[in-house]
């Protein structure tokens, strides 16, 4: 399984509507075939930072994810709301 942990640090006016499409864009990919979790975190100390915990059977399935209306969607649309670069980190599970 291909899984990746996405960090993101949202700059505070933003966290709710953060939240709202990040929802929809794990909605959206659960539905994705290969997808088997797709999380929205957010932390219980900073309620500006989260995690987003993608989980593909393979590598060639996350690629793919990232080729989808949704994600680019997302994508463009939190883009100048976070406080920093977000960071994806690989694993295998």
């Amino acid at each position: 399984m291909h899984v990746t942990l996405v960090h993101i640090h949202v700059k505070p006016e933003r966290v709710d509507e953060f939240i709202e499409a990040s929802l929809a864009n794990s909605e959206a990919s659960s539905k994705e075939p290969g997808n088997r979790r797709f999380d929205v975190l957010q932390s219980a100390e900073d309620p500006c930072k989260f995690i987003l915990y993608e989980a593909y059977a393979t590598g060639e399935d996350a690629a793919a994810h990232k080729q989808t209306a949704h994600y680019n969607t997302w994508r463009e649309t939190v883009a100048d709301w976070m406080a920093e670069p977000r960071q994806g980190v690989q694993y295998k599970g």
